[in-house]
């Protein structure tokens, strides 16, 4: 199994990603604090995502569902920017995360080895251009839907800089994280 998620390691990077690690799920720390800068919107998606508190489930519930996986491909992408106000460029570096994310899912649901995985992004899930929440439909695409750490009550932070990864990534930078846990 080692071998199988070095060779993990080895396809995020080719895809792009700046770092990566493989990480114990044990090591994981949940911090109800940061599911409370949800519930103040400070990212502005609280009960307007599938994939973002309060509906994707209390902190608790979601502790257990880690408990689940041993390990996850936790990585990271580095962008630059033109400057610390660039907010077309933080969007476009997230999209190209997210592009990244998306062909590492695909490829890990497509290895044979890994019995099933538990994808996480950086923020809202953007599968689709507007969330049915705000219809008040269901999930339209529930096998594409993903949600961010942060939502899951995990300090990216932390987290980052428990396995010596920067949080910081420099001047005129911004920097997008995602886990994919596996069993």
């Amino acid at each position: 199994m080692e071998r199988v998620l070095n060779n993990l390691i080895e396809e995020v990077l080719a895809l792009g990603a700046t770092r990566a690690v493989i990480i114990d799920t044990e090591k994981i720390k949940f911090s109800e604090n940061v599911r409370k800068l949800c519930e103040q919107n400070s990212c502005g998606f609280y009960k307007r995502n599938w994939m973002c508190p309060p509906t994707v489930g209390p902190v608790d519930e979601l502790k257990k569902r880690f408990a689940e996986y041993k390990q996850g491909l936790l990585f990271q992408t580095v962008h630059q920017l033109e400057d610390s106000f660039d907010w077309e460029g933080m969007q476009d570096a997230k999209a190209s995360h997210t592009k990244i994310f998306r062909q590492m899912v695909e490829c890990m649901q497509n290895n044979s080895s890994l019995q099933e995985i538990l994808p996480f992004n950086a923020g809202a899930c953007t599968y689709c251009p507007k969330c049915s929440i705000l219809d008040g439909e269901k999930c339209r695409f529930p096998d594409k839907a993903v949600a961010s750490i942060e939502s899951n009550g995990i300090d990216v932070m932390a987290l980052v800089k428990d396995v010596g990864i920067p949080y910081n990534n420099g001047k005129n930078t911004v920097s997008y994280v995602s886990l994919i846990l596996v069993k």
